[in-house]
């Protein structure tokens, strides 16, 4: 991104605020939504700077800013902070009020009001003489916000909407809190509730970054979620798509209708999930787009009312299918897609995703379940075991699904011979599940490593067990706190040891605890009676544990799982 299209300063509420700037919430940009619970953490952390011995300021975190002029600025993010914090200097303006209502220094009171709304409310235009607006709300809720909140009048109750409740809610709230601050603080109170202005203002600081357009803003989205800070390019989207709606009176309905679909879905998705949902849903459908490229790439498409309209369609057909393979637990699909999606969530693998949504359009039932089986072989052949990078990977899911959109492929076996470059022959996944190492101190590897036995289990004794059960635990043969020399193996050799395959396989969770760190003869002897067939035939085969027969027991289960997890047509 460009420097000249790019500025990120930290400024103080005052500064924001002030040398008449003004602040608009783009209309379609979603309504006001804070609760008790963000008042009152704001409320403390603001009280807290105000404090003999608290801190000095507080950080309010990013806001995002669109503006062309440097003296108007759309928030693209931030809005519930500033509108919150409006509402703050609103409620002190009340109290302020209240004191020259009741004639308590009237005349020094009602300079101080005057200058606090001038400065942080709103001020007269010098060309025009009209009172301007600091903070202009969406077009939900911005008519109460002007008309009710910022004259400091009667506030209406009936026949509005939850979130216009919200601010007048908001707006009590903090008047409240105002009052009680006054009340327990000796002095003049309306040099106190100026000096709390005051103190606000310079107190809470955010880190500002002001762009010049859409696209440089989905850019900040992505380098700033990419670091761990959830921002709401959902949000930027949609005003996007409002925005080649938004015609005059006319398309009233429309926006209407968008609105409503749009927040269906985002309500089903949650605002976080839908960023991954579009990417997999663009991508099931087009050429391969990047996330940082997405924003882009759909304002170059989507350009139309009927565009907007088309991909509105398109995301309601794909959501079902994405939840399923999101969730799949709470979905409807027959059990055995319900715990081929589940195998791919334990395995947390995404790539196969736009693949998925293509063929569940296109394909018939049969066909689906086979390719989404084929995806879960690929992925322990590929993802679990090879590690291999996924970006070839992923470029070739989309290169498919987007030839299954357009029907070139059809059906699951027209499809399978093009995912070979990403299948590893058994030669190449035998030889690296010989060697696999997977630490099941992680979660995910935990459960891998338990979906693997569970799945060798099966394939010797017919019997399937549930991964996730609490009934087994995944027994490390040589233990995981093993003393020095156990086994005649020497710390070193067993840190390398403990967490391959060959060292891991299946016990009742009491067998399990109840060994301990005991030596192998006395494992042996409770493996011999084990339930799992592939407990017992470790027990059988072998008479001791060394590093040998460690990996002469790995390659048997190398073996086992190279007839499991494969593709005849690609082998």
């Amino acid at each position: 991104m460009a420097a000249t299209n790019f500025k990120t300063e930290n400024n103080t509420f005052r500064k924001l605020i002030g040398n008449g700037l003004t602040y608009r919430i783009p209309r379609f940009q979603r309504d006001y939504s804070w609760t008790n619970e963000e008042w009152e953490d704001l409320w403390m952390d603001l009280l807290g700077t105000l404090k003999t011995d608290g801190e000095s300021a507080h950080y309010m975190g990013y806001l995002v800013l669109q503006s062309a002029d440097d003296k108007t600025f759309d928030v693209i993010d931030g809005q519930q902070r500033l509108t919150t914090i409006s509402l703050i200097v609103l409620a002190i303006l009340k109290n302020i009020e209240r004191l020259i209502n009741a004639g308590n220094d009237a005349a020094s009171n009602q300079r101080r009001m005057d200058q606090i709304r001038q400065t942080y409310v709103g001020y007269l235009d010098p060309v025009t003489l009209i009172a301007r607006p600091k903070l202009t709300l969406n077009r939900n809720n911005n008519h109460y916000f002007q008309t009710y909140l910022i004259p400091l009048g009667h506030l209406p109750q009936r026949g509005f909407r939850t979130s216009e409740h919200s601010l007048r809610k908001a707006f009590e709230w903090f008047d409240k809190r105002v009052a009680e601050y006054i009340k327990t603080n000796t002095g003049d109170a309306g040099m106190r509730l100026a000096k709390l202005v005051e103190d606000i203002s310079d107190r809470l600081f955010f880190t500002a970054i002001t762009v010049n357009d859409e696209l440089n803003a989905y850019k900040v989205f992505e380098t700033l979620n990419a670091r761990g800070v959830r921002l709401s390019a959902t949000d930027l989207l949609k005003n996007y798509l409002f925005s080649v709606l938004d015609r005059g009176v006319e398309t009233d309905h429309e926006l209407r209708n968008l609105e409503d679909r749009w927040e269906a879905i985002v309500s089903r998705l949650q605002s976080e999930n839908f960023p991954d949902f579009l990417r997999m849903h663009w991508n099931s459908r087009h050429n391969f787009a990047r996330q940082v490229d997405l924003f882009k790439t759909i304002r170059a498409q989507v350009s139309t009312p009927e565009t907007v309209f088309q991909l509105l369609r398109d995301m309601e057909e794909d959501l079902d299918t994405y939840l399923a393979l999101s969730s799949p637990a709470p979905s409807e699909w027959p059990p055995e897609d319900k715990h081929l999606a589940r195998v791919l969530k334990t395995f947390r693998v995404r790539q196969p995703f736009p693949l998925l949504l293509a063929a569940k359009r296109i394909f018939d039932t049969p066909d689906f379940t086979g390719l989404l089986r084929a995806t879960v072989v690929i992925s322990m052949r590929f993802n679990i075991i090879g590690s291999y990078s996924t970006a070839e990977q992923e470029r070739k899911y989309n290169e498919v699904a987007e030839r299954i959109a357009k029907k070139e492929l059809n059906t699951l076996g027209a499809s399978l011979p093009s995912l070979r470059s990403i299948y590893p022959d058994d030669a190449a996944f035998r030889n690296t599940f010989a060697d696999k190492i997977i630490r099941t101190t992680d979660s995910r590897n935990n459960r891998v490593v338990r979906f693997i036995l569970c799945a060798i289990e099966k394939h010797l004794s017919k019997q399937a067990y549930d991964f996730a059960s609490d009934a087994f635990n995944i027994e490390h043969v040589l233990p995981q706190n093993a003393p020095d020399n156990w086994g005649g193996i020497g710390n070193d050799d067993a840190q390398a040891l403990l967490y391959r395959l060959g060292n891991m396989t299946l016990l009742q969770t009491g067998a399990n605890r109840d060994l301990g760190n005991a030596e192998y003869a006395l494992r042996r002897a409770t493996y011999k009676q084990s339930g799992f067939a592939i407990t017992k035939k470790l027990g059988d085969e072998n008479a001791e544990w060394t590093p040998e027969r460690i990996a002469a027991h790995q390659y048997w289960m190398a073996t086992q799982a190279t007839a499991i997890w494969r593709i005849a047509q690609l082998s």
